[in-house]
Formats: C-alpha cells, structure tokens, sequence
C-alpha cells in the first residue's frame, strides 16, 4: 500500500470514535500497511542537529505513538524524525473516555489524554528492538499522575531511554497532568535538570514548552535551559487558550488544543524563544503544522526543526511527501541553499505577531 493509499482510507477512520480510530491507525503502521516512501529526500532539506543527520527536518511530534508500537512503520513514510511518548514510570490509563475529540471545521484537535501509557518497561523493550533506523528516534517523557517524585523520575526515565534514543525531551507543559506544568516553574525546573545533569552518558536533552507561558515565565525557562545543560526547546504543546473563531461544537471540551487555531500563537512563541536563546539553545517548532508553507513559517521563526500531530491525523501518510516537497520549493524560491540558512531569519517579524 502507498502513502496516497493509506491516506484515502482517512474518512472511513473519520466515522469511528477518534481514540479507536487512532488506535487502529497505530497497528496499520505497525504491520507496515501505511506503505512507504523509497525516493530519497531533496538534498536541500538535509540538516545537521546534535551532531546527527537528518535527512529532512520533519517530525513526528510526541503523542502520536506514546508506547513505540509503530516506530517502524512512522520512520517508512518519509519523516526526518519520530519522537515517541511521553512515556512514565508506570503504565497508567489516563483520563476517562471520551478525551479526545475531533474540531473538523476548525482543523484542530482538543485532547484531555492524561499520559495514558504502557510504562517504561514495555517500551524501552520496543526500543531496544529497533537494532536500526533509519532516521533520529526521540523519545519523550512525563510523570506519573500519582506517587511522582519529579526530581527523581526525570532522570531515572533519562538514564533508561538514553542507550536507546537520538535525543530525550522532558514533558512539563501537557495541561492534563495536574500539577505538571507548574514545572516550568525556574526553581522546580532547576532542580530537575541539576538531577538530569548528573546522568552519564545521557543524549540532548530538551525540554517542551507551553505556548501559554507568560513573557516572563517564557524568559525564565530559556534562561534556566541554557544555564543547566539543556540543548533544545520544543516549542509548543497544546494550548489551553481557545482562539476566537472556533466552529466547532466541541470547542469548549475541557484539554489541549492542537492544529491550525494553535498555529499563530506556537509561531509567536517559538520566535520569542529564539530572540530569548541568542544561540545558546536549537529549536523544534510544532503547533498547527499543515503545509509547507507552515514548515517554512517555523523555521523562519527559529525553528532547525519542525514537527507535526494533527496535521498528519488530519492528512495522513500522503501528507509527508507534498510537505517536504513543499518545504524545498519554499526554500528555493526564498533564496536558501540549505534549511540551516533560513532559520531564525524572519524571527523579529513573528515575534511580534
């Protein structure tokens, strides 16, 4: 099956509840029925980050597949990146169903999930058998809901991922963790990354956002990132804001927003952040990717790398290929000659908004 293939099934996925759906998406890449993409990346979207190679600079962002059950099949379909998780100590099942729901006029995504997970045992196993791969592997974690020590289970869940991933990111912005975002906090996050610090050898570490931070708190987080061994930001998780203009009936449901509405203010935040880094800090950019366009947007705004989740739940496998080759026509006819050429050049302007 081709990616165009896979992703025509998309309306058929579209009548069951979301959550079955997606979890009937995640075995069809599991056994490899999204198909794949063989035709090599357009060289002008080869990049170096962390001192390893990816041959295009879009992602998989976290969420998508949380207990690393379908790496295999993601990396086929033509992304530069997947990032799985978040993962916790313990296995835990999350909020109560219904949690997820779909804002199909709004192109956008509302979850309340809560970190539901298999726990690290099963899916460091599943990493550990992926002897190969072909692109970066992420892997995100989180706390549990109950009994969480975050100064001591970041690290713990650091030093378990880290033989096994590219990169680690640490999760303090999902708002459907109570408490967990109080995290970004600078004392409660020194403490964490002062405790990750200490792990050896430990892959980059990079710690996700909120876009809902104030100018302040944002301020803070980057400062206290550069000053204890952080090498990157993920900028943004889903927002708690509600942008005026949404259609969709379920647009008041309690959890995060994801997709198109989140777009402007990720992008706002994502620049303000590399203003805010001066360097000291490499960026993903994620929220309300959906074109090449919007690719194009984040880097501009700061961003080495982009990521997408509701994009691609919305467009499916056929997405990545008219992304990417999107993303080169953007670079090519701004000028660029590589994606590392065209990062951060317009952050000022969408700084502003």
């Amino acid at each position: 099956m081709t990616p165009a293939l896979a992703s025509a099934m998309l309306p058929l996925l579209r009548r069951l509840d979301p959550e079955t759906a997606h979890g009937l998406a995640l075995q069809a890449l599991r056994l490899g029925l999204a198909g794949g993409d063989p035709r090599p990346d357009d060289p002008i979207l080869g990049t170096t980050v962390f001192g390893r190679r990816f041959p295009n600079p879009i992602g998989l962002a976290a969420g998508f597949d949380k207990n690393a059950v379908a790496v295999r099949g993601l990396m086929r379909i033509g992304f530069g990146f997947v990032e799985t998780g978040t993962v916790t100590p313990r296995p835990q099942a999350g909020n109560p169903r219904p949690r997820l729901f779909r804002l199909d006029p709004d192109r956008a995504v509302i979850n309340r999930m809560g970190f539901n997970n298999d726990g690290l045992a099963p899916y460091r196993e599943r990493l550990t058998a992926l002897s190969s791969r072909p692109v970066p592997l992420g892997a995100n974690v989180g706390i549990n809901k109950e009994g969480a020590d975050p100064v001591r289970d970041y690290p713990a869940l650091i030093a378990a991922v880290a033989p096994h991933a590219d990169y680690a990111v640490i999760n303090v912005s999902s708002p459907n963790t109570p408490g967990l975002r109080d995290l970004q906090g600078e004392a409660q996050l020194r403490a964490i990354l002062e405790a990750v610090a200490a792990i050896s050898p430990r892959p980059p570490i990079l710690v996700k956002l909120a876009p809902d931070l104030s100018e302040e708190g944002l301020a803070a987080v980057v400062e206290t990132c550069a000053a204890h061994g952080v090498q990157g930001l993920i900028v943004s998780n889903t927002t708690i804001s509600r942008p005026p203009g949404l259609r969709s009936p379920h647009r008041e449901e309690r959890g995060g927003l994801s997709g198109t509405p989140l777009r402007a203010l990720a992008t706002r935040v994502l620049a303000r952040a590399y203003q805010l880094a001066r360097g000291r800090l490499v960026l993903i950019g994620v929220g309300g990717v959906g074109s090449g366009r919007d690719a194009f947007e984040k880097i501009q705004a700061g961003a080495a790398l982009v990521q997408l989740y509701t994009g691609f739940a919305y467009g499916g496998p056929a997405l990545i290929p008219r992304l990417k080759a999107e993303l080169a026509t953007e670079l090519r006819q701004a000028g660029f000659a590589r994606v590392e050429d065209a990062v951060g050049t317009a952050a000022d302007q969408f700084a502003k908004g």
